[in-house]
């Protein structure tokens, strides 16, 4: 019965649907290459200035995504075999996947709401408030172990929360993990790992002592929080990813992972205030990157690793972002990197490629993890989980997969860092 009803609900909301929305007809490709080429990435590069028509998802070592205007995709198809390119369509309506995914999602609000007893499960996509609401009922049901505390507003005023995670032996100055996500408003992934890495060190503190007797841990589970409401409005908001502060006249919006004030408004960050790259009037225009940067500060002197979760990848990233030039520690990075890696392919199989971000990625300066490595932390990553649905929007039934493959990454790495970091 439950199937039917859920069959039955689906059509009917696809009845009373508007069946046109913005990304009607949007194509995804992927573009691949046997090795990655100048030529390959000058024409992305081309293609990425062109935003009204092109969004480049993701490129680097892996294959290129990148989704189309209807009315390009002939230019586009021209291009890439101008180019001798190969490709493939992933995607041939966007628009038709959104609409779905949002019908499915509204079901799945109705039928699995959260009851306020600390728990969240992995049935569906959490809204800022409901994470919010389940941080603090974990800090009332676990008021030794378990902390909140309010460290800023967002734009729209929303209230910015860490939980603090200890074992509850009231000893201070422990050194510190520092966790954040949903930097990115269109990553719904990364907050439902965050969530998931919570209800672990909480819910299942027989299983992860170690890491926690001589470690706290600080997680912000949503840095934009008012571009992940954003995004929940409709399938025609769904592939948000910057803030919402007004940016210009005709513009809304800064990318807030590339406001820090480290190498700000360098290479691989833009100075048009409509680009999804946008850095900023001013390094820390935007109040969420401040929130960060004084957490970085607040806990650099304690701070052994901090690890900010992303989509899409599957990449495990350190420093640096602004340059191809390595850290003198790069040896320490690459192994607690490469224990996170281990763990995940012996777990599931899935192949996360680690190195620095530029040279693996692309060159993103003004970046948190790198302002947090400058900063004091050790050991600063960048985790991109694997992509799902259009890449951004894996459905709801690949989130319990996909958070406990993260938790077996992170906790290996984490486990790398208590070894190599004991307390003084």
């Amino acid at each position: 019965m439950g199937v039917l009803w859920m069959v039955l609900a689906l059509s009917c909301l696809g009845l009373t649907e508007v069946q046109s929305n913005k990304y009607e007809g949007f194509k995804i490709y992927e573009v691949q290459a046997k090795a990655r080429t100048a030529t390959m990435d000058q024409a992305l590069a081309e293609l990425a200035k062109n935003e009204s028509y092109y969004e480049v998802f993701s490129s680097g070592s892996q294959p290129a995504r990148i989704m189309v205007h209807p009315e390009e995709q002939l230019n586009f198809v021209q291009l890439m075999d101008g180019h001798s390119l190969s490709y493939k369509v992933l995607n041939s309506n966007v628009g038709f996947t959104l609409r779905r995914q949002f019908a499915r999602n509204r079901i799945l609000r109705n039928r699995f709401p959260y009851t306020g007893n600390g728990r969240l499960g992995t049935e569906r996509f959490y809204s800022h408030g409901e994470i919010n609401q389940f941080i603090e009922d974990l800090a009332e049901e676990h008021p030794h172990r378990v902390f909140v505390k309010t460290v800023g507003k967002s734009y729209e005023r929303r209230l910015m929360k860490t939980v603090t995670i200890t074992n509850g032996d009231g000893r201070r100055n422990k050194n510190v993990i520092f966790v954040d996500g949903g930097f990115h408003a269109r990553e719904w992934i990364s907050p439902a790992a965050v969530v998931y890495l919570i209800d672990e060190l909480v819910n299942n503190l027989s299983d992860n002592a170690d890491l926690l007797l001589d470690y706290d841990w600080v997680i912000l589970p949503v840095v934009n929080p008012d571009g992940y409401e954003y995004t929940q409005l409709s399938e025609e908001t769904r592939m948000w990813r910057k803030t919402r502060k007004p940016s210009s006249p005709d513009c809304i919006g800064t990318d807030p992972n590339r406001n820090f004030d480290f190498h700000w408004n360098e290479e691989g960050a833009s100075e048009d205030p409509c680009d999804q790259t946008y850095a900023g009037s001013k390094a820390f225009s935007e109040p969420e990157a401040v929130v960060v940067s004084d957490l970085i500060h607040s806990y650099a002197d304690r701070g052994k690793m901090y690890l900010t979760l992303h989509s899409y990848g599957p990449y495990i990233l350190y420093p640096w972002g602004w340059s191809s030039d390595l850290p003198d520690t790069v040896d320490d990075l690459h192994e607690v990197a490469k224990a996170g890696f281990d763990a995940i392919l012996e777990a599931t199989g899935t192949f996360y490629e680690i190195g620095s971000s530029t040279n693996v990625l692309y060159v993103a300066a003004g970046a948190s993890d790198d302002y947090a490595f400058n900063a004091g932390f050790p050991i600063s990553f960048t985790m991109e989980l694997p992509p799902g649905g259009t890449g951004f929007d894996p459905p709801a039934s690949a989130i319990d997969q996909m958070v406990k493959e993260t938790w077996v990454g992170i906790a290996a790495m984490a486990r790398k860092v208590v070894q190599k970091y004991p307390l003084a």
